[in-house]
């Protein structure tokens, strides 16, 4: 146990029948902590320890640094955040005293300085409401729950200071008329109910932390009592008078409180008390709360429960020492941008947000192979190898909800589902700054290309130009430049940015990404229209319905990509496959085929080109020698392994031959099913060979390894 001294004191009048928790007196008497009463409870950022305790039901404090309302306040990550005017939440640290040495030490509790006595109450205040909000979403009434049945779940309570910037104004005797710092145990789990229960109680949190006016205690005056040593037995002496006198009529919303709150008197409670990384207990009472509520769909919202996803992957990392600590700050939203040792005096604010988002994306989709583990961890994935998209999204929903916490207001994450399966060996970047990026977009095709593909989707959806797909929603209206009504039609995240690499739109592309980040960097002005040239239009501002207009759905399509040599037969464009032909199919595998025999299997004959290559590199046991005609030994093992990799260069080409052959079969399909190129009975057999061949092709990369040199 390293607690403060001074959080203990402000703990100890909550505590109820404290003798059950000690043990007896030892020959010095010195009492310590049942072991019934202790628990160590471990965690992927770390370990903690907590005191099981029966705690007044008034006790605790509602958190601000809740994951499910972190949305609603603006991020010190922010770099365009202001000091002193926007509603930000104080960043919390660990919490440091003087020992005997007279050196500073950190302890197991946190710290956060605001402003002002104004602050810390509205910031109490604006937590309350936001839990208020995500509250409706629940199928029951907590608050009556908790009245009819009690509390059920212990709560877990964290320790922390908040100090005011500010020094206390004296009153006419010279004393200070409030104290300079609060102490307070913050709800880490149980956030709704020590609201609920202090909404029964007629208090709030931001009174349990700064004082209690007089008025709420059964007194006269106007004076606020900040000590819970004095004005909780003052409270409880009024409730117990309150509940001697009322009727007893448990099911009236309008009754005696003290009759509603009797079966919260007490509640169980576990308080942290101890931690050995007293440095990361933030993330440690965080990381044990989190899995609670990130998977099931309590009452996060998407941006909240990605941001937490994201927080718990950073938190690991920092605790298996992959990730020091002030980076995982930073990534996490909980310190500035320039804190991070890459950035510069310099770094303009557009500069400073894709710092911290091309980190977070790497974080997100790394290449080292521990680091993947760590993340298959932390969201419960499947194997690398085996990412399925609806993972890979995941991740990606994540890289964009904390990507947003450096920007005025969050948008939804799904925009940021923008990646396909190869996205799961990681990504790797160039390594060049936006500010190179942007000066040879017009020209350099890579550069372009790592605009459009990982940064442009958020810095259109932080000015609202475009937004994740809404399901079955045809289209919404928008206001055109002479005020008509305009229907926009539906499109997704993947089609917009398809309709920026269209080739014809590429300077004005450039140019579009070139205004986006000047309005960044301009104070999150309203970006403007750019021309055809990329030239910007200042007064004209751009606007989603502009988008559409000046890069459609129509030219979003996904390009047709260049054809792969292949050795398959590939029927050709604009001609329509009588449904009794055979569907020219590239071969399976490495298998040898000898005869040109119609397979019983599937009913498809093997693609004579894939037959003459394997029978002219003598892919038989034994192979015929050119020179004399005799019969050769066995290979060598250089000649079987060259012959295993052309072989399995033969199956990638011929796989892309398939792809090739398949979209220009759906290029000749109309709109209905009634004229399709492929009969059905051709169409099951192809499906049942493309089968059978990805049954095979699983098994062969252990097979490789198997006969592979270790790493």
């Amino acid at each position: 146990m390293n607690l403060p001294r001074g959080a203990l004191e402000n703990v100890a009048p909550f505590v109820v029948d404290p003798e059950d928790t000690l043990s007896e007196a030892d020959a010095n008497g010195v009492r310590t902590l049942k072991g019934s009463a202790v628990r160590r409870l471990r965690t992927d950022a770390g370990d903690m320890v907590v005191a099981v305790v029966r705690m007044h039901g008034v006790g605790g404090v509602l958190w601000g640094h809740n994951e499910r309302i972190s949305s609603i306040w603006r991020s010190t990550a922010d770099p365009s955040v202001g000091q002193g005017t926007e509603r930000t939440l104080a960043p919390i640290r660990p919490w440091k005293g003087v020992v005997g040495d007279g050196s500073e030490t950190c302890l197991a509790a946190l710290e956060s300085v605001v402003p002002d006595r104004q602050a810390l109450m509205m910031n109490a205040e604006d937590a309350a409401n936001a839990l208020m909000r995500r509250d409706r979403v629940r199928p029951y009434d907590l608050e009556e729950d908790l009245v009819l049945n009690g509390q059920q779940e212990p709560g877990m309570y964290v320790p922390q200071q908040v100090r005011l910037a500010e020094t206390p104004e004296n009153d006419s005797d010279g004393n200070p008329m409030y104290p300079s710092a609060y102490w307070g145990w913050m709800a880490v789990r149980g956030n709704n109910r020590t609201q609920k229960r202090q909404s029964i109680y007629r208090l709030s949190s931001g009174e349990v932390l700064s004082g209690v006016p007089a008025e709420k205690l059964g007194r006269d005056g106007d004076d606020v009592v900040f000590d819970p040593r004095v004005w909780l037995p003052q409270f409880s002496a009024l409730l117990n008078r309150e509940h001697a006198e009322a009727e007893d009529d448990p099911d009236s919303a309008n009754g005696s409180r003290a009759r509603r709150a009797a079966a919260i008197a007490v509640v169980d409670a576990h308080l942290v008390i101890g931690t050995p990384t007293p440095q990361r207990l933030f993330r440690i009472v965080q990381m044990n709360n989190r899995r609670d509520h990130v998977h099931p769909p309590l009452d996060f919202d998407s941006t909240n429960r990605s941001r937490a996803l994201g927080r718990s992957v950073l938190g690991m990392y920092v605790a298996q020492r992959v990730m020091d600590e002030k980076t995982a700050e930073v990534l996490s939203g909980l310190a500035p941008v320039r804190e991070l040792p890459d950035a510069s005096p310099g770094m303009t604010v557009s500069e400073l947000r894709d710092l911290r988002s091309m980190k977070l994306l790497q974080e997100l989709f790394p290449t080292d192979p521990h680091k993947r583990h760590l993340l298959r961890r932390a969201l419960s994935e499947n194997q690398p190898s085996q990412l399925k998209a609806a993972e890979i999204h995941q991740r990606a929903r994540t890289w964009s909800a904390l990507t947003s916490e450096s920007y005025p207001k969050p948008w939804n994450p799904r925009v940021g589902q923008v990646f396909g399966t190869k996205a799961r060996e990681g990504v790797v970047l160039s390594g060049r700054g936006l500010r190179d990026l942007l000066a040879v977009a017009d020209s350099d095709d890579a550069a372009f290309e790592e605009l459009v593909a990982y940064r442009a989707v958020h810095w259109l959806a932080s000015f609202g130009i475009i937004e994740a797909d809404r399901g079955s929603l045809d289209g919404q209206e928008a206001v055109g430049d002479a005020g008509e009504s305009v229907r926009r039609s539906r499109r997704t995240v993947v089609n917009c940015l398809q309709a920026l690499r269209h080739e014809k739109s590429r300077m004005m592309a450039a140019g579009l990404l070139k205004a986006l980040v000047a309005a960044m960097d301009d104070g999150d002005r309203r970006p403007w229209q750019v021309g055809p040239s990329g030239k910007e239009m200042p007064g004209r501002e751009m606007t989603a319905l502009w988008f559409d207009t000046e890069f459609p759905k129509e030219t979003g399509g996904k390009p047709r990509r260049a054809k792969a040599a292949t050795t398959a037969v590939v029927p050709p464009a604009r001609t329509v496959v009588p449904s009794r032909t055979a569907l020219p199919m590239p071969a399976p595998g490495p298998t040898p085929v000898t005869s040109p025999v119609t397979s019983p299997e599937t009913g498809l004959r093997p693609d004579p080109g894939v037959q003459e290559a394997a029978a002219s590199e003598g892919s038989g046991p034994v192979a015929r020698d050119g020179a004399d005609g005799g019969i050769a030994g066995p290979p060598s093992p250089e000649a079987l392994v060259t012959r295993l990799e052309e072989r399995i260069r033969e199956v990638h080409t011929a796989s892309g031959g398939v792809e090739d052959a398949l979209a220009e079969l759906a290029a000749l399909c109309p709109g209905g099913t009634a004229a399709r190129p492929l009969g059905r009975e051709r169409a099951d057999a192809a499906v049942r060979l493309l089968n059978q061949t990805l049954s095979r092709l699983r098994k062969l990369p252990e097979r490789v390894e198997d006969v592979a040199a270790p790493a």
